[in-house]
């Protein structure tokens, strides 16, 4: 099962020429979550190599303009374009009310339009994996996303269930889903005794905005990648905390605390270049990349290899030169 991180938009509150406000997709195997819809989402996704697909679930992390403004004009384009799939926004505590204020804007829709208001603690349960909403210190509502997939079934012992005399088929298949076999004779085979010891998945934290907060360092915890925010560095610390945003070197504190694989710093202020931010936050945690938009971040099984940045992974198919900022 595929699993990456598409960083669509990874500049601060506002959009630069090389930046666009926050947006970052999800893809797990054929499930697409958009987290945040800053201003021109749709067309991010419609410059990268993904399109504008018909995106089921957009999450948000919490109420700010430049993490929604995006929403309208999608939500719009994909009535235009006759869409009749569901579509659910979640948010925490106030995101029926912002949807509610932006009907006039968005106008008639030709599908359902779901609007569901998530709290800290809340998770999601889905097909090997839950998502989870955690609390961020932000200053107002606002919630962090966490992925975590269910471990996974030990390895398959063919020598052992040749021996117990487990046909190939069915029973095999059985075992392997956790579940307990019945042989033609009327002995009983347990997964446990064809199967290794279960096998670790994978943990993917976003933050959305916050201030380094031990909420986030339990969230994230073992993850193999988090993704937070580093709107400042240390000379506007000040700064930093009158508005409830971290430094780069904060960030990187928590990912140290935390115990994670990779972060990733985003929602970059024009203030700085991606390299700067990167420098100050190595200095505490090595395993850090500021990523840009259209990079990808693939997370393999952990017997597969490290968490690994690929650059423009979004555009392989588009030309153009890479940005240093």
């Amino acid at each position: 099962m595929d699993l990456d991180v598409v960083f669509l938009g990874t500049s601060g509150s506002a959009p630069t020429a090389r930046r666009a406000p926050s947006a970052t997709l999800v893809r797990r195997g054929g499930e697409r979550l958009l987290i945040d819809c800053g201003e021109g989402t749709q067309r991010q996704l419609l410059r990268s190599d993904v399109g504008l697909v018909d995106i089921e679930e957009v999450f948000l992390t919490h109420l700010h303009a430049d993490h929604f403004l995006g929403l309208p004009g999608m939500l719009k384009t994909f009535a235009l374009r006759g869409r009749d799939l569901p579509l659910t926004v979640r948010g925490p505590r106030g995101t029926r009310a912002l949807m509610a204020s932006m009907g006039r804007l968005i106008g008639r829709l030709t599908y359902d339009l779901d609007i569901v208001e998530l709290s800290p603690g809340e998770a999601l349960t889905r097909d090997g994996y839950r998502l989870q909403a955690f609390s961020v210190s932000h200053g107002i509502e606002a919630i962090g996303y966490a992925l975590v997939e269910e471990p996974r079934p030990g390895r398959f012992d063919v020598e052992a269930a040749d021996t117990l005399g487990v046909p190939p088929g069915r029973e095999r298949g059985s075992l392997q889903r956790g579940e307990v076999v019945v042989l033609s004779d009327g002995s009983v085979v347990k997964p446990e005794d064809v199967l290794g010891e279960a096998r670790p998945s994978r943990k993917l934290v976003l933050t959305g905005d916050t201030a380094p907060a031990p909420s986030v360092v339990e969230a994230a915890a073992g993850a193999d990648l988090l993704v937070h925010e580093a709107t400042f560095l240390a000379d506007e610390r000040v700064r930093a905390r009158e508005t409830d945003h971290s430094t780069a070197g904060e960030a990187a504190r928590v990912a140290s605390e935390a115990g994670v694989k990779l972060l990733a710093l985003t929602h970059v202020s024009n203030r700085y270049g991606g390299a700067a931010v990167e420098e100050e936050a190595r200095e505490v945690f090595a395993a850090t990349v500021v990523p840009r938009d259209f990079d990808v971040i693939e997370l393999p099984f952990p017997e597969r290899g490290e968490p690994r940045l690929v650059p423009r992974g979004a555009r392989q198919g588009r030309a153009g030169p890479r940005s240093e900022t």
